[in-house]
């Protein structure tokens, strides 16, 4: 059975464990994301997402990385005041499927983030995977904020992660979002990604379209790029449904954020259709209290 284990900490480990990012720091500025902003301008609107967004990813020898750039309807100072936090974070984090738990500690010099990682099932919190981000405030202007999320090692020699969100206010109580999620991995990382693909991951796809088959059915990426479009989608998904849910009274939030971020998974369950509505209720309720009450 060593092996499975082996696979499933492969499919954590590139599919969830890491809101992760190249380790040469991303400079771009609010005038640059200003500027992405304008050249997206068809994309945003015409793409086959059905909300105001644009994904790209790319692939290297040694690292993954996707990005997500999306409007959203609600204004900046509401963004940057409920995202500019790491217990926010952790709100955040745990909508996500395989998060199983996320704590925020600061002491004199850093704040950090302990978050635990495993199955899309319940699962005993011992027997999921620790990762330590650190949790750092780059930007927080009236007109720009920049969060960024780093861990220096993951399971099965994955390294340097980290979860980056630019945001600035572009009019008409809108804001800009650029998340990026990458990671770099080693040999044993690459081996034990192919042989998840070829098992436990096979059939799954991403999101970018590589042609159509003969049926006129649109062809997804599959592979190591799907997955790590899988996961950006995931996150930025999470970060949609705790903004969606500000609006709502704070003993409702918990349950709102939890039906959006499903809800909205299930507009694309080709690439994230994993249990039903109920198992991942069910599941998020009780890992949530967990939460908040281990240590």
């Amino acid at each position: 059975m060593a092996w499975l284990t082996r696979l499933w900490l492969a499919g954590i480990a590139f599919s969830s464990a890491g809101l992760a990012f190249s380790p040469v720091p991303d400079t771009q500025s609010a005038a640059s994301l200003h500027a992405k902003y304008a050249s997206l301008a068809e994309r945003l609107h015409h793409n086959p997402f059905r909300r105001t967004l644009s994904l790209d990813s790319s692939e290297s020898s040694n690292d993954l990385k996707g990005d997500i750039y999306a409007l959203v309807n609600y204004p900046f100072p509401t963004v940057s005041a409920a995202l500019d936090g790491p217990e926010q974070w952790c709100d955040v984090l745990i909508l996500h499927i395989n998060t199983k738990y996320c704590r925020a500690t600061t002491d004199e010099s850093t704040t950090a983030l302990a978050v635990s990682i495993g199955k899309k099932t319940p699962q005993p919190l011992k027997a999921a995977y620790p990762i330590e981000f650190s949790y750092r405030v780059a930007a927080a202007t009236a007109k720009y904020l920049d969060i960024q999320l780093d861990a220096q090692d993951g399971p099965l020699s994955t390294r340097n992660y980290r979860i980056q969100l630019q945001a600035v206010p572009v009019g008409n109580g809108q804001t800009f979002l650029h998340l990026t999620y990458s990671y770099d991995y080693g040999m044993a990382g690459r081996l034990a990604m192919k042989t998840y693909l070829a098992t436990l991951g096979s059939g799954k796809v991403g999101f970018t379209q590589t042609g159509r088959q003969s049926s006129g059915q649109p062809e997804h990426v599959g592979g190591m790029r799907g997955v790590v479009e899988r996961n950006t989608m995931r996150y930025y998904l999470a970060i949609d449904a705790y903004l969606g849910a500000l609006a709502t009274a704070p003993p409702l939030q918990l349950q709102k954020r939890l039906q959006s971020w499903f809800s909205a998974t299930e507009q694309y369950p080709r690439q994230l259709r994993e249990v039903d509505r109920a198992a991942y209720m069910d599941m998020k309720r009780s890992e949530y209290l967990r939460q908040q009450t281990s240590q």
